[in-house]
């Protein structure tokens, strides 16, 4: 065996990522495909440079966040809870009422948020994902490329 058989595995450190930042526009984008997408474009499984225990992800700029798809009933029938902090405060709000609030943006944050780790990393990831109902984000100086879906 040559010398190449044994070279050790290389692991990316912090600082060796430059994270990119890309933009979706979420509208008549199914939300489960498109979390998943954002998922894993965040944690940095599109690159070769992967390591599990570092964050090599890029930025994520979600627009028209209020636009997303639901398949089947899941607009009536999907609930969404939170709680006040006192007791008895559980709220639920299905998904067509968030969707038509102020924070429709929370949709797509959740989604993305339930397919990150769930440890300090995930929660770092998490800071990466920009998301806002409307068409506008104030990120253009940063130079986003458009990422498909699909």
């Amino acid at each position: 065996m040559g010398a190449q058989a044994h070279r050790a595995t290389q692991s990316a450190k912090a600082g060796d990522v430059t994270p990119l930042w890309h933009v979706i526009d979420a509208t008549d984008a199914v939300l489960g495909r498109m979390a998943t997408t954002i998922a894993n474009v965040l944690r940095g499984k599109h690159r070769a440079t992967y390591t599990p225990h570092v964050d090599t992800g890029d930025f994520v700029i979600v627009v028209n966040a209020d636009k997303v798809r639901l398949t089947g009933r899941k607009r009536e029938q999907k609930i969404y809870y939170r709680h006040t902090g006192y007791p008895g405060g559980l709220r639920s709000r299905t998904a067509d009422e968030v969707l038509s609030g102020p924070y429709a943006d929370r949709v797509v944050t959740d989604a993305v948020r339930g397919m990150l780790p769930k440890n300090a990393l995930g929660r770092q990831i998490l800071k990466k994902l920009k998301v806002y109902a409307g068409p506008d984000h104030p990120h253009a100086a940063q130079k986003p490329q458009e990422l498909k879906l699909g």
